[in-house]
This record gives C-alpha cells, structure tokens and sequence, in this order.
C-alpha cells in the first residue's frame, strides 16, 4: 500500500529524509510551508496523509476533521508536553520532532488504516452511524465522542434532545420546563441552547447573556481546552428551589452558526456528560444536508449540529403543534428523521393541546388521527395549550414551575419528566383543554 504524504514545516526535514532513505510505503509528495497549502493539497485527493510539525500548535478539532473529510490522516510532531496534551484531546496522532523514520511511517500507516475502517464499515454495513447525512461529516472526527466519556465510577450524563419541525411547535417550551423540573428535583442538569436558526433559552431564562456559552465552549472544545473546570466556568446559572439549572446559552445572531462546529460540538456533549447527570439540548428544526450542492470543496453545514446532536442523544422528544397544520407537518418531519437518522425512536409530545383547533375530547382525536396517518407509535403526552401560564413564564423569564406551578401545563411537563408534583398524584388524570 503506498501512502502519498504531504508535510508543513521546517523541523520535518530530517525525520522525512529518514522515510524518503527506507524506501517504504510512506512516500512523501509535497512539502508545503504552510497550513492554508497543506489544507489545499489534502483537497486535492493527491495524499493520504499529512505530517504537521512547526505549525501543529495552530491544529484544532475543526482542521483535523476537515482533513478526515478529504479522506487525509493527520500526523503532528511536537515536543512541547503540554501541546502533546492537547493534540491527545484532540485524538490526534502525534510524536516527538525527533522520531525514528520508521516509527513515523507506522504512525503513518496506522492512522491511515484508522480514518479508513469507519468508511469501510459504512460499505459493509457494519456501523451505527449516520447513513447518507453521514457523509456530510466526513470520515471522521477528531474530537472524542460522548461515548468514550464514561464517569470514572463508570456512570455518565445522558443527553436528551428537544426537536420538531419548522413553525415553534414549542421545542424550547418543553426543553427549558423539562431542565427546570429535573433541576429542581436534584438532578443536575445542564441545558444546552444548539438551535442554529433562532436560540432563545436565554430569554426564556432571563438571561441577558451577550457571550453565547455554547459558542465559548466550542471554541474550546475545537483547541482540545476544554476541560470540566472551564464547562462549569462558561455555563450560566439559574437558581431553581434552591437547586442550580446550568446553562450553555445560545448563538447571539443566527449568523454566528459557523461557530457551532460538529467537531468541537461533540467535545463540548463529552465534556457535559462528566460534569451533569441529565443534558437537555435545545434542536434547531432543519435536518437537510444539501450545502455541498453549491460549493466545490467541503463547506460549513448549518444544520450538522443539529444531527450530530440527535444522533448522540440517549432520548428525543418530537415536538408538534396539535392542530390540522402542526400534525401533518411533523408526520413529514419524522419521515425526514428516519431517514437522516436511522434507527432513532423519538419520543412524540403534541403541545398546544385544546378542543377548539381538533374538537371535542382534543387527546382522542388527535389519538385516533396519530394511529390512522401517523408513522407508527404512540404519543407521549399531550401538552394542553395553556397560554396564560406560557405568556405569564416568558414575561417573567423563569421556569413553570415558578410562575405558574398550578398549571395544567406545568403538571403535563413535569409528568413527562418524571417528576412528582405536591398535590397530584402520579397517574392521577390531567386537567383536559376546553
């Protein structure tokens, strides 16, 4: 097997005479003398792998993953210990400037043999991962998952998504009560704004944060720094009944989406997962993956986050509005999940539950219509449109259960997350929407 190999910077020179003198596998092709050419060559489709020795403090999770995109594996030279650290957070291969050329042509080799057993897998169909959406990820990524984040107990948080389609079905709604509940409870719980399109967990909380928390922890997440002191510094806190919400606040302007790499966005879910029990994630709605249709090379996905996301999550919540639009809309939306996440099973909530949109007796129509047009499954629960307990908790920025702890929508929302209410007992019947 030839490995054509591209390189940046000076202090590979002697190592790559060594592998050029044992006329290997490891060939190297070019030797660029900076990162922009190197990223340009690996595009290219002429190497399979890339030594990265003077400029390897610059590698973050991003490049590493762009790179394993284009089907190139990536290489650092380094004798600094902390950045060695950090490239090993990273799960970048790395070694000391000074290696042997043959045990540089292993590393080589094996990180070659690594980046391509995922796509091998994915041919044989092999893998649990993503099937066509997949590829929008490329081969690989470069930051640890969520599954390789075990507590040293041996525990781990679990990561719950909140996601519906186009039209406020009252994804964050439910996502922000649902943190609130478990928070106050003792459970601890951080909740993570990753909607793309319109965040708003901060004004729901009232938190008038101008620093975007998940922004902050991505970049991070991206350099291989963050580590659990740094998620729980970044994290906002909200005071619930004497327990502590944690917040990763949401992008600012729905331009700044860039910043939410998938990268960097599953170092930032493996990190949550050590510091919290339960991680509620904010979804944005659109699961298309189309953007390579208008760029030549590999382009920014606005939308990977969001799948990366449904994809990690040990539980998800499809949100609809329960009314003759909302419900065919998320029946064609859970036909789109199913395709880009195959496998996944979600948990469907109707909300906005009321007799005047669907008739007398609101939960058996919409019960009887679910079984006749829906996907299969049943509903999880139905959420009755309470608006005054919703306007009053958005005025006020805080949680249901705060303002309005009565409420047909807050018991609703607190059965579903499994928690008990002082002065209703579990399984006792809802109050039904008139």
């Amino acid at each position: 097997m030839n490995i054509p190999v591209a390189t940046v910077g000076a202090a590979t020179a002697g190592v790559l005479d060594g592998l050029e003198r044992l006329q290997g596998p490891v060939t190297v092709v070019r030797r660029c003398t900076e990162l922009t050419e190197l990223i340009a060559v690996s595009q290219s489709g002429t190497v399979r792998a890339a030594v990265v020795a003077d400029e390897a403090g610059e590698l973050t999770a991003a490049l590493a993953e762009r790179l394993a995109a284009a089907g190139v594996a990536l290489v650092a030279l380094a004798d600094d210990s902390i950045l060695r650290q950090r490239l090993e957070a990273l799960r970048i291969v790395n070694a000391p400037s000074g290696v042997d050329p043959g045990a540089l042509a292993d590393l080589i080799s094996a990180a070659v043999q690594a980046l391509e057993q995922p796509v091998q897998d994915a041919q044989t169909g092999s893998s649990n991962s993503l099937a066509d959406p997949a590829a929008a990820f490329g081969a690989g990524t470069a930051a640890p998952g969520p599954d390789d984040t075990a507590l040293p107990d041996g525990r781990r948080g679990t990561v719950t998504a909140v996601w519906g389609p186009a039209g406020a079905p009252g994804r964050t709604t439910l996502a922000v009560n649902l943190a609130a509940e478990a928070a106050a409870a003792g459970t601890a719980v951080l909740l993570i704004d990753a909607d793309t399109y319109g965040s708003s967990v901060a004004v729901s909380l009232g938190l008038l944060d101008e620093s975007a928390g998940l922004a902050q922890a991505c970049r991070l997440a991206d350099q291989g720094l963050l580590d659990d002191a740094a998620l729980r510094r970044i994290s906002a806190g909200v005071s619930l009944r004497g327990h502590r919400l944690s917040v990763l606040t949401g992008i600012t302007r729905s331009d700044r989406w860039v910043e939410l790499r998938p990268a960097a966005l599953s170092g930032v879910l493996a990190a949550a997962r050590r510091i919290a029990d339960l991680i509620i994630v904010d979804c944005g709605f659109s699961l298309e993956t189309d953007e390579e249709l208008s760029f030549d090379t590999m382009a920014p996905r606005r939308n990977a986050s969001t799948l990366l996301v449904l994809e990690a999550a040990d539980t998800v919540y499809a949100v609809g509005t329960a009314d003759s639009v909302g419900v065919p809309r998320l029946v064609r939306a859970l036909a789109d999940l199913a395709g880009a996440v195959p496998g996944l099973e979600p948990r469907v909530v109707l909300n906005k539950v009321r007799a005047s949109s669907v008739g007398r007796q609101p939960e058996n129509q919409l019960r009887g219509a679910w079984e006749r047009f829906g996907p299969g499954g049943g509903i999880a629960a139905f959420l009755p449109a309470d608006y005054d307990a919703a306007d009053a908790s958005l005025l006020s920025g805080t949680a249901l259960l705060e303002t309005a702890p009565a409420s047909a929508l807050r018991a609703s929302i607190a059965e579903l997350a499994g928690v008990q209410v002082p002065g209703r007992r579990r399984g006792a019947p809802r109050t039904r929407a008139k």
